[in-house]
């Protein structure tokens, strides 16, 4: 039958739309591999981080960016983009610094390196927020940005950056 694509497509739009929209997918490609990156060092942190408020983050950004990489990870595979499975170079870089600092100097530059990455998240929840084409990741960036911005809060006042 011929319009079966149309009843697709039709579909998919009233789905939320189709994340194969490069801006879509670069910021599911983005977010993903940032939302693992913060798992995985937050995971460094709870066991590295020797100030009680450094372990404490670290597994806040576990708990908090697991949920949101799974809640991400459903609303791509729906919209049909492409859900990355590791952390991108420079954030794999970034954990291999990490991982070869100890004591007060793995809070210091665990500390820095959260300001750092949830700025650079917030600017990219952002622009998915007010710019996205597909409907239910737009909606996830808007839900996940207070959150991230609590996260940037959070990570400024960590004891290495007083």
């Amino acid at each position: 039958m011929k319009t079966t694509p149309l009843i697709i497509l039709a579909l998919a739009v009233a789905a939320g739309g189709c994340a194969k929209d490069p801006k879509d997918q670069d910021f599911v490609t983005k977010a993903g591999q940032g939302g693992l990156a913060e798992v995985q060092i937050g995971q460094l942190a709870a066991t590295k981080g020797v100030a009680g408020d450094i372990k404490t983050f670290g597994q806040r950004m576990v708990s908090d960016h697991g949920k949101a990489n799974d809640e991400l990870k459903s609303i791509a595979t729906t919209a049909g983009a492409t859900v990355p499975s590791e952390p991108s170079s420079d954030q794999r870089d970034t954990m291999a610094k990490l991982d070869k600092e100890s004591g007060a100097d793995f809070d210091k530059a665990y500390a820095k390196a959260m300001v750092k990455d949830h700025k650079e998240d917030i600017d990219l929840f952002k622009k998915e927020a007010s710019s996205g084409e597909n409907a239910n990741l737009k909606a996830f960036a808007q839900k996940t940005l207070p959150t991230l911005e609590e996260h940037l809060r959070m990570a400024e006042a960590l004891s290495p950056n007083k």
